[in-house]
């Protein structure tokens, strides 16, 4: 089976194909270091969309306006400000009254339907080479605007569902974040039982053996922070869409055979690698523990196995740029903008790499608030793909 190393970006990560596998084909979602250093991910390929964490202009921010939260009105509920028309009107719906917001994005929606079509039934002008050029210029610009605008309304649409099921997103990652109640048990509710037995490997395999040590502070490269919340991210979009079909198909009882043991047998072919020398070294004890845990036993895991390879790629296959970009966008709202320096013989100078200091329970609720963005954006961009088509076929 194909996979694919995920995120290249200001972030240093890329997607790119690999022929790696383990023996027993199972799915391996482990970190490798590049050549030159780099921190990337061995995910099942996420399409040819590369992730990449930009900068963008900052404008006006999503706000907090109960006059009951101690925060204060300035309070943000996500870290991502949204900058077209369309943004910054449900930005103040979500801030004053979220439960108007799916109203109020039908008919964002029904506009751009409106526009769309309005443009595809513009003829193109067939008189001068500077009319043809200048009306190609404002349908381009048009469409640009259409398309920041469905973004930003995607983006809206996760962030209510985390409004909902009354979870707060992590406004910010600095040097010294916050400490205080994580509320895993919150975000964990809001998975399938099964995909919450895909989460736990998922955690595993980034925390390795200091799992129950969830009080102890490691200093952590904020870069590779990101990187991981990014391809969690990827995961929980992944894992969403292979749940749905899952769970529909244990409704129907129509599950591949042998799907139903859970009490199967997990191999020493997949367990993932023993140790992996950019995670020990963010609580530097080499010896405290890493990438060493078998996968637990799993149904939607070994449901997820019993695919063949074009099945598995197509579901681990983000459909959409829109997607892609909320993604980029998100992370670097998070973790800011790193400042990466390429030497002149090709390596990372990694000397302005910012050093937070988290907890392994920090991290964790980092890991599962990113894997139920995924979740959420996989929702969200069905939901409104049903509604104003926008995911390539």
């Amino acid at each position: 089976m194909e996979t694919a190393t995920v995120l290249r970006s200001s972030f240093a990560t890329c997607i790119r194909p690999s022929n790696r596998t383990t023996s027993s084909g199972s799915l391996a979602f482990a970190t490798v270091s590049n050549k030159q250093g780099f921190l990337s991910f061995s995910h099942p390929r996420v399409g040819h969309k590369s992730v990449s964490f930009r900068s963008h202009k900052k404008r006006n921010a999503i706000k907090a306006s109960s006059s009951s939260d101690q925060a204060g009105p300035s309070a943000r509920i996500a870290p991502l400000q949204l900058e077209s028309p369309i943004g910054q009107f449900l930005s103040q719906i979500l801030a004053s009254h979220p439960h108007l917001l799916p109203a109020a994005v039908e008919q964002q929606l029904e506009q751009l339907q409106t526009d769309r079509e309005a443009q595809e039934q513009n003829e193109e002008p067939s008189a001068a080479t500077t009319d043809i050029v200048l009306y190609k210029r404002i349908a381009e610009v048009k469409a640009n605007e259409r398309r920041e605008a469905l973004e930003e309304i995607l983006y809206a649409l996760v962030v209510q569902k985390f409004v909902d099921a009354n979870v707060s997103l992590t406004p910010s990652v600095t040097p010294t974040p916050p400490t205080g109640p994580t509320h895993d048990d919150k975000l964990e509710l809001l998975h399938s039982p099964e995909a919450l037995e895909m989460i736990q490997n998922h955690l595993a395999l980034i925390l390795g053996n200091r799992g129950g040590d969830m009080s102890s502070i490691a200093e952590i490269s904020k870069l590779r922070v990101g990187q991981v919340y990014a391809a969690s991210v990827m995961y929980g979009y992944f894992l969403k869409r292979v749940d749905q079909r899952f769970q529909l198909e244990k409704t129907t009882k129509i599950l591949p055979e042998g799907i139903s043991d859970v009490q199967q047998r997990v191999s020493e072919d997949d367990q993932v690698p023993p140790t992996h020398p950019e995670v020990t070294s963010w609580a530097e004890a080499p010896s405290s523990g890493g990438f060493g845990q078998a996968f637990k036993p799993s149904r939607l895991r070994s449901y997820v196995m019993s695919f063949d390879a074009e099945s598995l790629q197509r579901y681990a296959t983000i459909r959409s740029k829109e997607a892609v970009r909320i993604i980029e966008k998100h992370t670097e709202a998070l973790f800011g903008k790193p400042e990466i320096v390429i030497t002149p013989e090709g390596t990372v100078d990694s000397s302005k790499d910012e050093v937070i200091k988290i907890s392994f329970g920090g991290l964790r609720r980092l890991v599962l608030e990113a894997v139920t963005f995924g979740s959420f954006l996989w929702d969200v961009e069905s939901y409104v793909d049903s509604r104003y088509h926008f995911v390539a076929n």
